[in-house]
């Protein structure tokens, strides 16, 4: 079995995010500044679909087998049906759409913008948009895990919401990194969550907010390295936690995708480095594919444009070195 496959029919323009689907450990969106969505069987490195919006795509989920949500620079959430192609209009933020989440138990879909708002959707209600929340700041980030959501904004600012009660956030916290958010994911044992910033560190926090709880947070370095005894540093873009083992995996500019155990704070391992930047990880449900967008991030601007790679998807899959030392399953 080879470690990675290379998607067919990849983006034309840089991946903003890969997401796969809650139930079929094979299907998988990505969505791109090239303004589409597209939808893969990954078992059969297939295109099955593929969604055309106005502008550029910066987020996108799936609510079951079935359904899928996009959104981005043309601020218009998206319900996009993955077997008959067709794309339902719900409704409108006032700026760019920058990260979404849906909430099974709940059966919502929530959306994050720049317009400092978190909007909360029912597909299949006749008035889709069922609440608004105001924010201080521009949302970068959300993720959620059972009913908590977090949601990264700008000014390093977090809040953390119980998504049964939103008339406001259960905590309001500032990042630990001194530098703006650009990674986010909630550990999928609910204990808490890891956030990665544009100065290549990575922090690990806890929502219980008992001292012995918070003792226990942290924060490391990571995609750096030195040549001729200058240090680069790369943003962090991107972080997923494995659905059983609770490690986690963190995507850098650097090109270099690592997986690290939080509990003993150690780095697991390295994969060989990608070709480019990667704006992009997910694991699927089980656990046994981590997929990676690699793309040009703009980190060189319009001089790096020229000599950038080509966009890429690959899968790989993946094996022990995901499981923390001396696991036995809890």
């Amino acid at each position: 079995m080879a470690d990675q496959i290379e998607l067919a029919s990849p983006p034309f323009d840089s991946v903003s995010s890969v997401r796969f689907s809650p139930t079929n450990p094979n299907y998988l969106l990505a969505s791109s500044w090239d303004t589409t969505v597209r939808y893969y069987d990954v078992a059969a490195n297939e295109q099955k679909a593929k969604f055309d919006h106005r502008a550029a795509v910066l987020a996108c989920c799936f609510s079951d087998a079935n359904h899928a949500y996009s959104g981005g620079l043309d601020t218009s959430v998206r319900e996009l049906d993955l077997q008959t192609e067709k794309i339902n209009h719900l409704g409108q933020h006032s700026d760019a759409i920058s990260s979404m989440n849906f909430s099974r138990d709940q059966n919502t879909l929530i959306t994050g913008s720049w317009d400092r708002t978190i909007r909360f959707w029912d597909p299949r209600a006749s008035n889709p948009q069922q609440s608004s929340h105001d924010l201080p700041e521009r949302v970068y980030n959300m993720d959620l895990v059972n009913h908590i959501l977090v949601v990264a904004m700008a000014s390093r600012l977090f809040h953390i919401y119980d998504i049964r009660k939103m008339d406001q956030p259960a905590q309001i916290r500032e990042s630990m990194l001194k530098f703006m958010t650009r990674a986010l994911a909630c550990m999928p044992d609910g204990q808490g969550y890891a956030t990665g910033s544009v100065e290549g560190r990575i922090a690990v926090e806890y929502f219980d907010p008992s001292p012995q709880a918070q003792e226990k947070k942290y924060a490391f370095k990571c995609h750096r390295q030195t040549i001729d005894d200058v240090d680069h540093v790369w943003p962090v873009n991107s972080l997923a936690f494995h659905p059983v083992y609770n490690t986690f995996a963190s995507a850098g500019s650097d090109g270099t995708v690592s997986i690290w155990d939080h509990k003993s704070k150690k780095r697991l391992r390295q994969y060989p480095k990608y070709n480019a930047p990667v704006p992009s990880i997910a694991f699927n449900c089980d656990g046994t594919k981590l997929a990676v967008g690699v793309s040009y991030t703009w980190e060189e601007g319009e001089e790096g444009a020229k000599t950038a790679e080509r966009p890429a998807i690959f899968v790989r899959n993946v094996g022990d070195e995901v499981k923390p030392k001396g696991w036995t399953g809890s």
